[in-house]
């Protein structure tokens, strides 16, 4: 009859009331039943917050010594146009040091002759004699023409203006036993061997004027001296094999005589060429620096 009685009344009650936070009436237990209340849902996940991306300092932090290495090319090459600037402002004053002797007026050539080697693209005034027969070639070498210089000696027409060879000629000083090396100027080739041009073998005591020239190095590649034809103005073995003192005058246009050498065959200018290697060492200096950025430091490929 009990069992009947909690199965048909009490239990429902209990089952009904088990999540309400009301308590069992004391009467139907004897000792009270503490409260529980049962949830089924869970507590929302909370995401991570989002990942901040790195800073640029972040990004060198993870570069290695051989990233750091590859700067070398950037820094290398901006140092080359930072010199390539002080070379073209050396250049453009040398230049400008030989426009000013070139046009200085002629002086008599000093009683020292060692003065001349603080004098070199200045014109000197010389007199005395030609000593013909110790005469030398250097070349080839094509012909420098000052308007109509090439038809006072009317040794060539203008084809053959790209072939031919220097007269260098020792020279007696009038008055001094020094004698000193001047090059009477340009022949064509056809006319290398002075009996082909008597004419032009000028005797007697002469004035001329001549530009003050400096030995020159031997050009590398250059193949050694044999016999009277030389490849380039090495002066002191001239000097040595016809005994002259070695200085070496360029004999102006003014020298030059009817079927004889051209005179005037000065090289007075110098490349400029620097502008441009400025230009490409610094072109190639920021593209080498913007390559490394992208590729070593944002981690960027092609």
């Amino acid at each position: 009859m009990l069992k009947t009685i909690l199965s048909t009344h009490i239990l429902p009650t209990v089952r009904h009331h088990s999540c309400g936070g009301f308590r069992h009436p004391a009467k139907l237990y004897h000792h009270p039943v503490p409260q529980r209340c049962v949830h089924t849902r869970t507590k929302p996940r909370i995401s991570p917050p989002p990942k901040l991306k790195s800073s640029s300092t972040d990004s060198t932090a993870g570069i290695s010594p051989f990233g750091w290495g590859l700067l070398i090319i950037p820094a290398t090459t901006f140092g080359l146009g930072c010199w390539q600037v002080y070379r073209k402002q050396w250049k453009e004053g040398l230049i400008d040091e030989l426009e000013r002797k070139i046009h200085m007026s002629p002086v008599p050539i000093p009683d020292d002759l060692t003065a001349l080697n603080d004098m070199e693209y200045q014109t000197v005034t010389v007199r005395g004699q030609f000593l013909h027969d110790q005469e030398f070639h250097l070349g080839p070498r094509a012909c420098i023409q000052h308007g109509d210089s090439h038809t006072a000696g009317g040794l060539f027409s203008q084809k053959e203006a790209s072939i031919g060879f220097l007269v260098i000629t020792p020279f007696k000083l009038e008055g001094r036993d020094d004698k000193i090396l001047i090059n009477r100027g340009w022949v064509p080739k056809r006319y290398l061997d002075p009996a082909t041009r008597p004419e032009g073998q000028v005797h007697g005591t002469v004035e001329l004027q001549g530009v003050v020239r400096l030995p020159e190095n031997r050009p590398q590649f250059t193949p050694k001296q044999r016999g009277a034809i030389f490849m380039y103005r090495d002066v002191e073995r001239m000097a040595a094999m016809s005994g002259s003192e070695p200085y070496y005058l360029d004999a102006t246009v003014a020298s030059t005589v009817p079927h004889g050498p051209v005179g005037g065959q000065t090289r007075v200018t110098l490349r400029n060429e620097h502008l441009s290697y400025i230009v490409t060492w610094f072109s190639l200096s920021g593209f080498t620096t913007w390559l490394w950025f992208r590729q070593i430091v944002r981690g960027k490929s092609f």
